[in-house]
């Protein structure tokens, strides 16, 4: 094994709790950055890597989908990209003789942390019914063992194909048309889990599931709501972009269950002032909202802009609505206005945990904000009723005209870095019929038009006895969904289960009858095909696309890319024996578009809106920004061609006496579900994970001491209780009835069919808990 040796599991009982954070990056950030990447990668593969990381003429970094700036620094990383990069291109190797050395069942007892630190996997590997060992095996024999159970199945509706954001839009394109072409829509993807609900509001009220802002507009915009995220750690670049909205004198208000320190203080490392000078202070007001409250605090605001619109003798009386956009751009202003007279103020105040003042006083920031961005994540899609909450952002900016003018718009943020592409690319179970028309006439076959399953929805056939094979193209299947006993046993129904993966995680080891580990490239190297060096592109958070070349050797020569995976799986899939194509499969060259990717985009070029000259927009630096109604003209595709105000019932969670509401969520040392530590320096928390934050007035009325080990056990109307045993208590400032923990170690106790309205996201940052001692 190359590279420094990983650690083992750390011993959680040297567990030290310290002091929350009030600032971000700076002198810290750096140094753990750095240690990091030289630990995993030395000081010569660091510099290779950190310097084109993000660069225009290096790759896109495997993290988070935050834009990059036109004017680009040197160090165009933060420390969680720094990690991510290190991740991946790490000198520390997996090879078969660590699966002859580890069984299954033994590697199942490590943590995701020992597992992720033991480097890239280098072959391809095959666990055969009744082994408990992985062995080594060729391309040749996984994939024809594939495609056999592929062919095999008596419905292609018994076949799931996951993809997580990290696919590129080559290999995306690819493998929904292969997928397609197998003949279902089983295409759930890692936002079915995120921002489902932000896609199904936006499609609704705008015509268009994406963001509408730019990063100009960040810098323009005069009022900045973020709620329910934190991009200290999740988006760390994102904090450049509110210091330089900052400067020219923008607004920025948290609202977010817990205090964050990115929010508070950023101290940017690429500037004298974030190194010495103090940093730069953020959050202007900081709602400490409670879990779920987020729709009664928007209907707040609405309230108090039709209270200030009506009021007379106001000196904004009649100014404080956008008239003329609404009557020119919207429908259905009435019922959304009957909506907001109907709230009462009591249950605005008790859904939020806020003050009536402290919302209006909120509500005046943005009736003296003339371009106002709402930004959110995932604090604010994974409840019942997020969808609904969604809606009340866009209301509330479409009555101040907020749509589609300069420094204003709704801005949902966009976790792994190609997770968006991935979408425009057709990785959804729901495509509409123009894209499926596009799809059938570029490559002459009928594509299944039912929806396939969606996460949830796939996760409950494999339980029910529905599917026979599962393919995750990226990320970590079982750790990143609800409900994992259900998972884990849903996976164990499988004929076969396949991973395309770079690294060693549980999903290689919560297997079906039969599994396969198919090792693939990674961002950061060489993808070097028949036709010569290879570029592929992502789409980031605001819908501008560009080019992304690895420049490293690939850890292992046994390495193929994922296009060349897809395509020769198609290969064997489609293709007769005379070299023809079997009757009703899409017809393509799949040998010609592994060779040379410029192939894929012109096939892209021709079915997604947007991409015409595809090739000559990405020889562009910094590539292209995709067409937009909504932000461009004020145009909306939806039904009625106006943007759709809507009348929300105002819901939020209710929890029993003596019980709590969770939200999981992320330390610092980690992104999704990989664990880069087990420190989280901002909440004050080393050396371990599983701990659960608590007010401390809830911990007096349950008579629970700070720093009890306690067992976390969820509460469903299905009286089934989940548990997640041995959190350490730890005496936190949320608000009172609320509790945090870090997920993947808490998706246990989110119950399956716990899930949004309409979007069908788990409702993570909504589960009922009690806590009690330890199980014996």
């Amino acid at each position: 094994m190359a590279g420094k040796l990983p650690q083992e599991n750390i011993d959680e009982q040297q567990l030290t709790v310290g002091k929350m954070k009030r600032k971000a990056v700076g002198v810290p950030g750096i140094l753990h950055s750095m240690e990091v990447s030289l630990n995993q990668m030395g000081p010569l593969r660091t510099a290779q890597t950190l310097l084109r990381v993000n660069q225009k003429d290096g790759f896109d970094c495997p993290g988070c989908a935050w834009p990059e700036a036109e004017r680009r620094h040197t160090a165009e990383f933060c420390e969680n990209g720094a990690k991510a990069v290190a991740e991946e291109a790490t000198k520390r190797r997996v090879p078969p003789s660590f699966f002859a050395q580890h069984s299954v069942t033994e590697l199942r007892g490590w943590d995701d942390f020992r597992l992720g630190q033991q480097g890239r996997l280098t072959d391809p590997m095959f666990l055969a019914e009744g082994s408990d060992h992985y062995v080594p095996v060729s391309w040749e024999r996984a994939l024809g063992l594939l495609a056999a159970e592929l062919r095999g199945l008596a419905d292609p509706d018994q076949a799931i194909f996951y993809t997580s954001g990290r696919t590129s839009n080559e290999a995306a394109f690819l493998y929904q048309l292969m997928v397609r072409g197998l003949g279902t829509n089983n295409l759930p993807d890692c936002s079915n889990m995120c921002h489902e609900s932000s896609g199904s509001a936006l499609t609704e009220t705008i015509g268009i599931g994406k963001g509408s802002v730019s990063l100009e507009d960040m810098y323009k915009a005069e009022l900045i709501i973020i709620a329910g995220q934190n991009p200290g750690t999740n988006h760390p670049r994102m904090l450049s972009a509110l210091e330089k909205a900052k400067k020219n004198r923008a607004v920025i208000v948290a609202v977010n269950p817990l205090p964050e320190a990115g929010l508070m203080n950023f101290e940017n490392p690429q500037t004298v002032r974030g190194l010495v000078g103090g940093g730069t202070a953020l959050a202007d007001d900081f709602l400490q909202i409670r879990l779920g409250g987020d729709q009664a605090l928007f209907q707040g605001l609405g309230k108090v802009l039709l209270e200030e619109q009506r009021s007379p003798g106001s000196p904004r009386e009649g100014r404080v609505l956008d008239t003329a956009f609404i009557e020119a751009h919207t429908t259905g202003l009435g019922g959304y206005l009957a909506q907001l007279e109907a709230a009462e103020w009591a249950d605005i105040v008790t859904a939020t945990g806020l003050t009536e003042a402290q919302i209006r006083a909120t509500g005046a920031r943005l009736i003296a904000s003339n371009a106002t961005v709402v930004c959110w994540a995932m604090g604010l899609t994974q409840h019942k009723h997020s969808v609904a909450t969604l809606r009340d952002v866009v209301n509330v900016l479409l009555l101040q005209g907020n749509i589609g003018k300069p420094g204003a718009g709704v801005c949902p943020v966009r976790g792994h870095s190609n997770v968006q592409g991935d979408r425009t690319m057709g990785i959804f179970e729901r495509m509409p019929s123009e894209f499926h028309d596009a799809l059938d006439a570029e490559f002459s076959f009928a594509s299944p038009r039912p929806h396939g399953y969606d996460t949830v929805a796939a996760i409950e056939a494999m339980r029910d006895g529905l599917a026979r094979v599962f393919v995750g193209m990226g990320g970590n299947f079982v750790r990143a969904t609800p409900d994992s006993d259900v998972t884990e046993a849903a996976l164990a129904n499988m004929s076969l289960t396949v991973q395309i993966s770079t690294k060693l995680n549980k999903s290689h080891l919560h297997t079906g009858r039969q599994a396969l580990i198919l090792p693939t490239l990674g961002r950061t190297e060489r993808d070097r095909q028949a036709g010569g060096e290879q570029r592929v592109t992502v789409e980031d958070s605001m819908s501008a696309v560009h080019a992304s070349r690895g420049r490293l050797a690939p850890a292992s020569e046994n390495l193929l890319s994922e296009v060349a995976i897809v395509a020769r799986l198609a290969e064997l899939l489609f293709s007769t024996d005379d070299g023809g194509t079997r009757p009703g499969a899409p017809v393509a060259d799949w040998a010609g578009l592994a060779a040379d990717y410029s192939k894929i985009r012109a096939h892209i070029a021709n079915v997604v809106p947007g991409f015409e000259d595809f090739e000559a927009k990405i020889d562009r630096p910094g590539g292209f920004v995709l067409p937009h109604g909504p932000r461009d003209s004020r145009s909306f595709t939806t039904d009625s061609g106006l943007a759709h105000f809507t009348a929300n019932p105002l819901e939020y969670p209710k929890v029993p006496a003596g019980r709590l509401l969770l939200q999981t969520l992320r330390s610092h040392d980690q992104y999704n579900t990989t664990i880069y530590g087990k420190d989280d320096r901002y909440r004050g928390i080393k050396n371990g994970r599983r701990v659960v934050f608590v007010n401390q007035a809830d911990l007096d009325a349950l008579g629970i001491a700070d720093g009890t080990v306690v067992d976390l056990v969820s509460e469903w109307k299905d009286g089934v209780d989940r548990r997640a045993p041995g959190f350490r208590v730890v005496a936190y400032s949320t608000p009172v009835g609320c509790a945090a923990a870090y997920y993947p170690e808490t998706n246990v106790l989110v119950p399956l069919d716990s899930k949004a309205d309409i979007s069908g996201t788990p409702t993570s940052k909504s589960v009922v808990i009690r806590l009690e001692p330890p199980a014996v």
